[in-house]
């Protein structure tokens, strides 16, 4: 009897001996895969091979700037509602090597002041988008924006609303928030290709607000937006593993074409609100298709995804779609030569200016 109760002791006792062990050996795996994944996810060789454009990798790029650099660009103002924003009353700030950049005192790029109330006998067009429509790398007056106001004259009053890094659905917020009120006449959305992408982020140039999909219906997340402070505060309690797997989680997604099918969904929807908030401010819509970087050149003569999207969304919609890559592509066949690596120059932002005014008044949306 005593040699069956042994029996009985030791029986039960291997697979909690064996539960234990499998429990260590999990947790030294995860501890070392943790410990790698810090190790890995801080040198910028391997940060830049396998990052992507999720969420994880945009926010370990910011927080390393952030702790060694101090940031990307001192113009930007943390905003709760859009994540951030150009500064209000900028003056004189050497930004970039070829200009000048200034803000008024709404956060509107260049110097004019701009009232709520629009004054009698003016036409107010308001020009929404992200760095290419902010102008990035120009100064104030070399921007599209700038160059239609002077292309149009006193009757007009072209207001820039670009804030590089955007996506729609930061730009659909800053219409709700500031467009309206400018009782505006015409609103151009300044459309580029990557813009699509970014609507699927939590994360980009800093935390921004996004809109997921429950039926047709969209729902705001991560909003009111963290803080700067807030985001390097939870940054001691994220786990770096998570992140390199969501990492290479997206790759394989985008790889399996999933990224691009999401986008489209969320960008038409989004496309959506927008459309029904411009007209309920008694306004008319355009969506201008602004190429960068290759689709300048005439080998890129194929239509781009994001082109051919813009263009069947607008013939679907009835809204005018005013395709600029053209005007590029006409050029470069007759000699003229294009950067296709950064931002447009001032040339090239003047090419813009006049193919945006022409196609604005093909769609009769112009004098």
């Amino acid at each position: 009897m005593f040699a069956t109760s042994r029996r009985a002791l030791r029986g039960p006792g291997r697979p909690a001996s064996s539960a234990i062990a499998a429990g260590l050996y999990l947790f030294g795996l995860l501890a070392f895969c943790e410990v790698f994944s810090r190790v890995a996810l801080v040198v910028p060789a391997v940060l830049k091979h396998v990052a992507g454009t999720c969420d994880a990798a945009w926010r370990l790029r910011w927080v390393s700037r952030e702790l060694h650099t101090g940031g990307a660009y001192a113009f930007d103002a943390y905003s709760p509602t859009r994540g951030w924003t150009l500064r209000s009353n900028v003056h004189g700030w050497r930004a970039f090597d070829k200009g000048v950049l200034n803000s008024n005192s709404h956060g509107l790029r260049g110097r004019r002041e701009y009232t709520y109330d629009k004054p009698a006998g003016v036409r107010r067009i308001e020009v929404f988008g992200d760095s290419f429509t902010f102008g990035e790398e120009v100064g104030d007056d070399a921007t599209f924006a700038a160059q239609l106001q002077r292309l149009m004259g006193s009757s007009a009053e072209v207001m820039n609303f670009g804030v590089h890094g955007y996506g729609h659905d930061q730009m659909l917020l800053y219409f709700r928030e500031e467009g309206v009120r400018y009782q505006p006449d015409l609103v151009v959305l300044g459309f580029v290709d990557w813009d699509m992408e970014r609507n699927l982020l939590e994360f980009r140039d800093f935390a921004k607000p996004r809109f997921d999909l429950a039926g047709d219906r969209l729902l705001l997340r991560n909003f009111p937006v963290p803080s700067p402070d807030q985001v390097l505060a939870a940054e001691h309690y994220r786990s770096r593993f998570v992140d390199l797997l969501a990492i290479l989680y997206q790759g394989i997604r985008r790889q399996l074409g999933r990224t691009q099918a999401d986008s489209e969904r969320v960008t038409t929807a989004l496309l959506d609100a927008f459309r029904e908030n411009v007209a309920a401010a008694g306004a008319k819509l355009a969506i201008a298709y602004l190429p960068v970087e290759g689709e300048l050149l005439p080998e890129a003569d194929a239509t781009r995804d994001g082109e051919s999207y813009v263009a069947h969304y607008c013939q679907q919609h009835g809204v005018p779609a005013i395709d600029l890559r053209p005007a590029f592509v006409g050029l470069e066949k007759h000699g003229e030569h294009f950067l296709v690596r950064g931002h447009w120059n001032q040339r090239e932002h003047h090419i813009a200016a006049e193919a945006l005014q022409a196609g604005l008044r093909q769609a009769r949306l112009l004098p």
